[in-house]
């Protein structure tokens, strides 16, 4: 089971590594890998099992974090509406590649975080509002989806996992706050 303790941390120079792509088909030890990858988002939202293994809560996790260099992502991502109990999308992505994306730009209206990054960063991380991904599923299916908002959101912040890139070098360092008017921002 995957804790807090496997997650590397900012400073770790896997994180700022362009990670190779993962073989098909899949070995057993990357469907292991990716099954427990999922398996610790779902765990890390759920109030009970989180406080007893202390896990911070999380939608995505990229193998980069666990310092495995594979383009591997997991996301569970959660309804905003508290009357859905299913995720919005809950997948493991094996080679996510952005293949589209929209001209209008969003950001999430209380900054990003990451399971990597111990510490809070303050500013708006401007992202493309709507993305097409193509990516390998666990079964070796390829696999294209749209996202919007907050789920295309949670993808490119994974996506950047895998190319080293950290949610805070999109932050605007002179003005953290500052964006153009036509963002849309996200509550």
């Amino acid at each position: 089971m995957i804790t807090m303790n496997d997650i590397i941390r900012e400073g770790n120079p896997t994180l700022r590594e362009v990670v190779p792509e993962v073989e098909l088909p899949l070995s057993n030890e990357d469907k292991t890998l990716a099954d427990e990858m999922l398996t610790f988002l779902k765990n890390s939202q759920d109030p009970e099992i989180a406080e007893k293994y202390n896990l911070r809560g999380g939608v995505g996790l990229a193998a980069p974090q666990l310092d495995i260099k594979k383009r591997m992502i997991a996301v569970h991502i959660p309804s905003m509406d508290p009357e859905i109990d299913e995720p919005t999308f809950s997948a493991v992505m094996i080679n996510p590649k952005i293949i589209s994306h929209t001209v209008q730009d969003a950001c999430l209206r209380d900054g990003e975080g990451c399971l990597s990054v111990d510490r809070e960063v303050p500013g708006y991380v401007v992202r493309h509002a709507r993305i097409t991904v193509t990516y390998t599923d666990v079964n070796g299916e390829t696999q294209k989806k749209k996202f919007k908002n907050y789920d295309a959101i949670v993808i490119q912040h994974e996506i950047d996992h895998l190319n080293g890139v950290m949610f805070y070098d999109h932050i605007n360092k002179l003005q953290p706050f500052a964006i153009g008017k036509d963002v849309l921002i996200i509550d």
